[in-house]
């Protein structure tokens, strides 16, 4: 069985990288009989310099795009109903929030934690923010996260209550930005291949066809 890897640069606050993600493993999943598939979740943060108290999302949105209230909502709307076919559910969150520790965690995660629990743990930070409407710059939202993904509440405290793997994360951040990164999601596979934006299920399974086929 073919083996490749996928490195998902990504943030938590964004609603694409959560339609993404959730088309991406629809895809893995029908050729799971056929390819072997390590994801990586790589941290990229949309508003690095956003303050603790957050932002508004609708003010946000109307700033940074020059967009009406009303274009703000559409495009929501829209997201919504492509989150829906793919089966993760959108509510109506109300601020932009800073995601650097959430990264942190979610390094950490994949330093530290078993096969899978980076990837739970980036699936749920999206359902907490999106779907639940939590605050994931909230240092007891992300021991929550933590709690309800299974992993070591105590050790993710301790990284928390520092800064453990901050330098990593800002190091992985400037070598994605390096590489011409400046959207989000970017889908990089076996570390050659961009698939950028939230594909259909059908776009990353032919995707992940034609990586792992022979040479």
């Amino acid at each position: 069985m073919n083996t490749i890897k996928i490195d998902f640069v990504s943030d938590i606050a964004c609603p694409w990288c959560a339609v993404g993600l959730a088309s991406l493993e629809q895809a893995i999943g029908r050729v799971q009989d056929e390819i072997s598939v390590e994801l990586h979740f790589q941290p990229f943060e949309l508003n690095p310099q956003m303050g603790v108290e957050g932002e508004d999302v609708t003010e946000h949105l109307m700033r940074k795009y020059q967009i009406s209230r009303e274009q703000v909502a559409q495009n929501q709307t829209r997201i919504a109903e492509r989150g829906a076919e793919l089966g993760f559910r959108f509510n109506h969150r109300k601020r932009i929030v800073n995601t650097f520790d959430a990264h942190r965690l979610l390094h950490w995660a994949e330093i530290e934690g078993k096969a899978g629990d980076q990837h739970r743990l980036k699936r749920a930070l999206l359902e907490a923010y999106f779907t639940l409407g939590e605050d994931p710059s909230n240092h007891a939202v992300l021991l929550e996260v933590t709690h309800r993904t299974g992993l070591d509440c105590t050790r993710a405290g301790e990284v928390l209550s520092g800064d453990e793997f901050s330098e990593d994360v800002r190091q992985r951040e400037q070598r994605y930005l390096s590489l011409g990164i400046h959207s989000v999601p970017s889908v990089i596979i076996n570390e050659r291949y961009l698939v950028q934006g939230g594909q259909s299920v059908e776009r990353f399974e032919q995707a992940l066809r034609q990586v792992a086929q022979p040479s």
